[in-house]
């Protein structure tokens, strides 16, 4: 969207049509939206253990909670 977004998505961007607008066109993007950082790579070739966990999302907010009871505090904080 360029140096101009202010970082809110409006309906209006939505509905422009671009060739990364994959609201308005089928299919990928012509080129990646967006390129993995190192620690992601770095992640990806030497993952850890699996931990069990739960991901929450209140609103624009995401997280993952180790334990229920965290998850639980995480819900709570952000939902009021």
């Amino acid at each position: 969207m360029g140096a101009q977004f202010d970082g809110n998505l409006r309906r209006d961007d939505l509905l422009t049509d671009t060739p990364y607008n994959t609201y308005t066109r089928a299919g990928l993007p012509p080129t990646p939206i967006s390129l993995p950082g190192l620690a992601a790579l770095q992640a990806t070739l030497h993952p850890h253990r699996p931990m069990p966990c739960i991901s929450w999302r209140a609103g624009w907010q995401f997280g993952v909670s180790a334990t229920l009871e965290r998850h639980n505090r995480a819900v709570n904080k952000y939902q009021k």
